[in-house]
């Protein structure tokens, strides 16, 4: 019997709360290219979890891809932070960072 270890370890992180979502760069007229795989909370809502990719993909005081967290998923040194237009995509649902808040895509 074959045992697929990816499918397992992603199993076990939604059993223990934990849930992976895509943060795709896609602002500034870029082709939309997913930059990180982010860890969060599968008991935030939505809105928090969107928030919560946000901020750790974010450069503050440290490039935002040394974050906990925060798989880096970009072929050069750098990336830049997460801006208005880019998205989110949680399970199957994607959302458009706006000005204010998040839409559905």
């Amino acid at each position: 019997m074959v045992v697929n270890v990816s499918k397992i370890d992603a199993l076990m992180k939604t059993y223990d709360g934990v849930e992976t979502v895509s943060v795709i760069h896609s602002a500034f007229d870029e082709t939309p290219t997913v930059v990180a795989m982010v860890e969060v909370s599968s008991k935030l809502s939505t809105t928090s979890k969107l928030e919560k990719a946000f901020m750790l993909t974010n450069s503050v005081n440290d490039a935002w891809w040394k974050n906990e967290g925060v798989t880096p998923m970009f072929p050069e040194k750098g990336c830049r932070s997460t801006s208005v237009g880019d998205m989110v995509l949680i399970g199957t649902e994607k959302y458009k960072c706006d000005s204010m808040g998040w839409s559905l895509v």
